[in-house]
C-alpha cells in the first residue's frame, strides 16, 4: 500500500505543472454540442488528476451528508447520496469507455493505478457506519414518508446496496471485505488486459497463395491489407478478430490451418506465459466465495442472483436443464450430418471442432443454396445501420440525424442526434464499428452520460454502440455477415434502452436493470432484422441498389433453424460453466482446466463442439459484469421471444404495442420490479414456447 501511495504521489507531482498550464476539460462544463465529451481536448494526462479531485469531491459531499445536524430525510440523505459523485461519474464514463474502445499503454497504466483507488473509495462509502445509520433511519420510516414510486425504489436500492456492500459487518470484517474487493478489482482488470494482448499478438502469416484455397475474395483482400499494416508486405495475415477468424474457419480448405486458428482462439489465456489467466481465474473464483461467505450468502451465485429475476441458482439450472437435452439432441444430429458429409466426400477423418464451421457452411450451401458470401453484398454496414434506424422510426417515431460538429475520439466514429417525431432532442448516439488493436473484442453498448432529471430539467443521454465488424476492403464498403447484422441490431436495442429512458434518478435509469432483464431490449430488436418487410427496407445490393430478391429472403427463412443445435449448445455449455464456477462453497484455488473439463463432462458436451467461452478467456464473467449471470441471454430470450409475439399477434409495427413496450420496458429503467414491468407490457408472465419454436427445439 505504501508503494501504491508513492506511485500516486509521484504521478500526481509529475502532472501538476501540466494540469496548471493546460485546463483540465473534466473540471469545467463541456463546451460542446449537447454536452458531449470534448474528446479533442482530453489528454491521457488529464485522467489521474481528474480522478483524484473527483474522489475527494465526492468524499466531501458524503461527509456533508453524514455531518448534517438535521434528522435524516429522503431529500437530505437518499437524494443527496444520489446527487453526489457527479464529477466522478463524468470522468469514469469517458475513461472506462476509451479504455475499452481505444486504449493504449498509458491508459492501461492509469487503470492499474486508479482501480484500487476507486475500489477503496466505494468501500469507504458503503462501509461508512454513520452514513448507513442515516440510510437505515430513512428506510425505517419509509411507510410514513408518502414517497412516490421511483423514490421508494431508490430508497430500497440504497438500503440494499449498503447491506450487500457490507454495512452490517463488524470493523474487522469490513477491513477483510475491502481487501477482497481491491484484489478482485485488480485481478479482473488484469484478466481483460491479458486477453486484449493475446488477441493482438497472434497472427497467421500465409506466404503461399495455395494456402488461401476456398477463402472468399473479400477475406483474402482483407488479409492482404492486414499483412501490409503488420509489416508483412506481399503476404496474407489472419488474426483472432472475428471478421478474420470466422470466414477462415468457414471457408479455408486447409484443415491444418483451420486447426491452428481455432486452437489459438480457444487457448487464449492458457499458454503458460506472461499472459496466462489460469491463476487469475482460480484466484477470482476463490475470492468471490470468501466475499459471499463474509456477507452471509451460501455462494457467489446466491449473492448475485438475489438482484436478478432468476433469484436463485436452482431456478437458473432449471431453465438451462429445460433447454439442454433438446439442444444437445439436435446438435448430435447436426454432428452426424456433418460427419456423413465428410465420408461422402471420400474422407475418413473424424469431425473435429475446427471442422464444424467449414462443413456446416458446405451443408448450408448444399441444403439451402445459402452462404454468408451470397448475402454480404446486400448488407452494406451503413444500410444495415439505417435499417435499424428505420425500425426505431416506425416503432417509436424517432429520427437519427448525423452530426459532424460533435468531437470524436477516432476518425471511424459517427455521431447522431436522436429526436422525437416533433423534433425534440432525445440524446446522442455514437457508433464505432470496426476492429483495431486499441479495442477489446466483442460488441457492446455503454453511456457517456445516462438520462436523468434534475430540478425538473431532463438530462439527455449520450450513448455509444461499439462493435468489431467486417471493415471496408479495397474499393468495397464494409459488407456484413448475417451474424454481424444481428449483432448490430442487438447493440442498437441496448442503445434504445439508454436513449429512450425516462427516469428521475440516474441510478435507476436506462440499462441499470437486473442482468437477466437487460438483454430483453437488445434481443427483441434482432427479431426485426430478418423480417421480410424489414429486409426490403435496408438490404440493398451495394453496387446496384437493388433490393434483396425474394428467393434469398426465402432461403434465409428456410435456414433459420440450421445449426441451432450447435449455437444453443455452445452457449448453454458456457452458462453451465459460469454457474458451476459460482456455486462453489469453499475458497480452494482450483485448476481451471480440470474444473472446466469436469463441468462440461457432467452435462455431456459432445467433443465436436467447444464451449463458447473457455475459462481463461471468459471475459463476461471474469472481467465483465456477468459473473453467475451469463445465463441472462437465454433468460432474456424467453422474454424477447414472448414479447415479439405481441407484435406478431397484431402487426410488425403496431403503434399501440410499440408504445406499451417503450413506456413499460425502454423508458422505465429499474423504477419497478422487472416482472411487474414485463407483465404490464404483455399482460402475463412470459411463456417459454415461443423460444422453443423459434429455435426449433419443440
Amino acid at each position: 500500500m505504501k508503494r501504491l501511495i508513492m506511485i500516486i504521489l509521484v504521478a500526481s507531482t509529475a502532472l501538476t505543472s501540466f494540469a496548471q498550464s493546460e485546463p483540465n476539460p473534466f473540471l469545467r462544463e463541456y463546451n460542446t454540442p449537447f454536452g458531449t465529451p470534448p474528446f479533442d481536448l482530453i489528454k491521457d494526462a488529464h485522467y489521474l488528476p481528474a480522478f483524484e479531485i473527483a474522489i475527494r469531491q465526492q468524499q466531501q459531499e458524503i461527509d456533508a451528508i453524514v455531518n448534517n445536524s438535521a434528522a435524516p430525510t429522503f431529500e437530505n440523505t437518499i437524494e443527496a447520496i444520489e446527487r453526489s459523485g457527479g464529477l466522478l461519474r463524468k470522468v469514469e464514463a469517458v475513461f472506462n469507455n476509451l479504455n475499452s474502445a481505444h486504449t493504449n499503454d498509458r491508459l492501461q497504466e492509469i487503470a492499474r493505478t486508479v482501480t484500487p483507488m476507486l475500489s477503496k473509495h466505494n468501500d469507504e462509502i458503503l462501509l461508512n457506519t454513520a452514513l448507513f445509520q442515516r440510510v437505515k433511519a430513512v428506510s425505517q420510516q419509509k411507510d410514513a414518508l408518502n414517497l412516490a414510486g421511483e423514490q421508494k425504489r431508490l430508497l430500497e436500492k440504497y438500503y440494499r446496496d449498503f447491506v450487500r456492500g457490507g454495512a452490517n459487518l463488524n470493523s474487522e470484517q469490513k477491513i477483510t471485505l475491502s481487501k477482497i474487493n481491491e484484489q478482485l478489482s485488480l485481478l479482473t482488470l488484469q484478466f481483460g488486459e491479458n486477453i486484449l494482448k493475446e488477441n493482438n499478438a497472434f497472427e497467421l502469416v500465409i506466404e503461399s497463395r495455395e494456402n488461401l484455397d476456398g477463402l472468399p475474395d473479400a477475406a483474402i483482400a482483407g488479409a492482404a491489407e492486414t499483412a501490409e499494416e503488420r509489416g508483412h508486405p506481399g503476404k496474407w495475415v489472419f488474426t483472432l478478430h472475428k471478421p478474420s477468424l470466422i470466414p477462415f474457419l468457414q471457408y479455408s480448405e486447409k484443415r491444418q490451418l483451420r486447426e491452428k486458428m481455432l486452437k489459438a482462439y480457444i487457448n487464449r489465456g492458457n499458454n503458460d506465459d506472461a499472459l496466462d489467466n489460469k491463476a487469475i481465474v482460480s484466484k477470482i473464483a476463490s475470492l468471490r466465495v470468501k466475499r459471499a461467505k463474509l456477507l452471509g450468502y451460501k455462494t457467489h451465485a446466491d449473492f448475485v442472483l438475489e438482484e436478478n429475476m432468476a433469484k436463485t441458482p436452482e431456478n437458473v439450472y432449471k431453465l438451462l436443464d429445460q433447454l439442454w437435452q433438446p439442444a444437445l439432441k439436435i446438435a448430435g444430429k447436426e454432428a452426424e450430418a456433418l460427419q456423413e458429409m465428410i465420408y461422402d466426400g471420400g474422407d475418413t477423418l473424424k469431425l473435429q471442432p475446427w471442422d464444424w464451421w467449414f462443413y456446416a457452411e458446405k451443408l448450408k450451401r448444399a441444403k439451402y443454396a445459402l452462404d454468408d458470401e451470397l448475402l454480404r453484398p446486400y448488407f452494406k454496414l451503413e444500410n444495415v445501420r439505417e435499417g435499424a434506424f428505420a425500425v426505431a422510426n416506425k416503432l417509436y417515431g424517432i429520427t437519427f440525424e448525423e452530426s459532424t460538429d460533435i468531437p470524436k475520439y477516432h476518425s471511424e466514429i459517427t455521431a447522431f442526434e436522436v429526436k422525437e417525431a416533433d423534433g425534440t432532442h432525445i440524446g446522442i448516439l455514437f457508433t464505432d464499428y470496426f476492429p483495431r488493436a486499441s479495442k477489446r473484442g466483442g460488441a457492446w453498448m455503454d453511456a457517456y452520460r445516462k438520462q436523468s432529471k434534475e430540478n425538473g430539467a431532463n438530462i439527455s443521454p449520450v450513448i455509444t454502440n461499439v462493435g468489431n465488424f467486417s471493415k471496408p476492403v479495397g474499393d468495397k464498403p464494409a459488407l456484413l455477415s448475417l451474424e454481424e447484422v444481428l449483432t448490430l441490431f442487438h447493440e442498437f436495442g441496448h442503445g434504445l434502452h439508454g436513449l429512450l429512458s425516462n427516469c428521475t434518478y440516474h441510478s435507476l435509469s436506462g440499462t441499470d436493470v437486473p442482468r437477466d432483464f437487460v438483454e430483453l431490449p437488445s434481443q427483441v430488436m434482432e427479431n426485426w432484422a430478418l423480417e421480410p418487410e424489414v429486409l426490403k427496407l435496408y438490404a440493398r445490393h451495394y453496387q446496384t441498389g437493388e433490393p434483396i430478391p425474394q428467393d434469398l429472403i426465402d432461403k434465409i427463412e428456410n435456414a433459420r433453424h440450421f445449426n441451432q443445435g450447435f449455437a444453443t449448445v455452445e452457449y448453454l455449455a458456457a452458462s453451465f460453466l459460469d454457474l458451476d464456477w459460482h456455486v462453489l462453497t469453499d475458497p480452494i484455488e482450483r485448476d481451471p482446466i480440470e474444473f472446466e473439463n469436469k463441468s462440461l463432462n457432467k452435462i455431456g458436451l459432445i467433443p465436436e463442439i467447444v464451449v463458447r467461452y473457455r475459462s481463461p478467456y471468459f471475459r463476461h464473467i471474469f472481467s465483465g459484469g456477468y459473473s453467475a449471470g451469463y445465463y441472462s441471454y437465454i433468460w432474456s430470450e424467453v422474454l424477447d421471444a414472448d414479447a415479439f409475439q405481441a407484435f406478431k399477434e397484431t402487426s410488425l409495427f403496431d403503434s399501440k404495442t410499440a408504445q406499451a413496450f417503450r413506456k413499460n420496458i425502454l423508458a422505465a429503467g429499474s423504477t419497478e420490479d422487472a416482472m411487474i414491468l414485463y407483465k404490464r407490457f404483455r399482460g402475463a408472465e412470459p411463456r417459454i414456447e415461443p423460444l422453443l419454436e423459434r429455435k426449433g427445439l419443440k
